[in-house]
C-alpha cells in the first residue's frame, strides 16, 4: 500500500480484534515510523512504551476504555521540557509521531484508534504512567490500541476538498 492509499484508508477503529497477535517485528516497525517523525529543534524527546503482555493490557483496560481488547498498545510519552526560547513542542512532536504510526498501522493491515481524551480525565494519564513506569516529569499523551480488525469497515466520508482547502485566500 502506498502512502496516499494509507492516508485515504486510515480511520479510527473501535471494533473487535481477532485473536492474532501483533508480532514484535511489526510493532518495532510501527514505532520506528513514529521515531522518524519531525520534532521541535530535532530534540526527539517523544518516547514510546510498547505493550504486548496480556496481563498489562488487562490492567490498562481497568484504567482506560480500549473499546475491544487489543492485542497490543503503543503509549506515546511526552516530555514538556522547553526546547526553544522557553517553548515546548511536546504535543506537536507526539502528534507527528502518532500520525506516522497510524499510517504504518493502516499500511500493515492493522487497525487502531487514537485515544487521548480519556487520558485527560480522572488522572488516567498519571495512573497509566505509573503502571508503565513512566519517569516523573513525563506523561502518557496518546495511546494506540491495535490488532487485526475483525470488521472490514470503511472510515467516515470526508468533506470535499473545496469545502476545506483553498488557494491564496480562505474560502477561495
Amino acid at each position: 500500500m502506498d502512502v496516499f492509499e494509507a492516508i485515504t484508508n486510515r480511520h479510527s477503529y473501535r471494533g473487535a480484534f481477532t485473536e492474532a497477535p501483533v508480532p514484535r517485528e511489526d510493532l518495532t516497525k510501527i514505532v520506528r515510523a513514529g521515531l522518524e517523525a519531525p520534532s521541535g529543534c530535532n530534540k526527539q524527546s517523544t518516547t514510546f512504551v510498547i505493550v504486548d503482555d496480556p496481563e498489562t493490557l488487562a490492567k490498562i483496560e481497568d484504567i482506560v476504555d480500549l473499546y475491544s481488547s487489543p492485542r497490543a498498545l503503543i503509549a506515546c510519552v511526552v516530555d514538556p521540557a522547553p526546547v526553544f526560547q522557553g517553548m515546548s513542542f511536546e504535543k506537536e512532536d507526539c502528534s507527528a509521531a502518532v500520525e506516522n504510526m497510524l499510517l504504518a498501522i493502516t499500511a500493515m493491515g492493522y487497525a487502531t484508534v487514537w485515544i487521548d481524551g480519556q487520558l485527560r480525565m480522572d488522572k488516567r494519564a498519571e495512573r497509566l504512567g505509573d503502571l508503565l513506569g513512566v519517569p516523573t516529569g513525563r506523561q502518557v499523551q496518546i495511546i494506540l490500541p491495535l490488532g487485526v480488525p475483525t470488521d472490514d469497515c470503511a472510515g467516515p466520508e470526508k468533506k470535499p476538498f473545496d469545502q476545506r482547502a483553498w488557494f491564496n485566500t480562505y474560502g477561495g
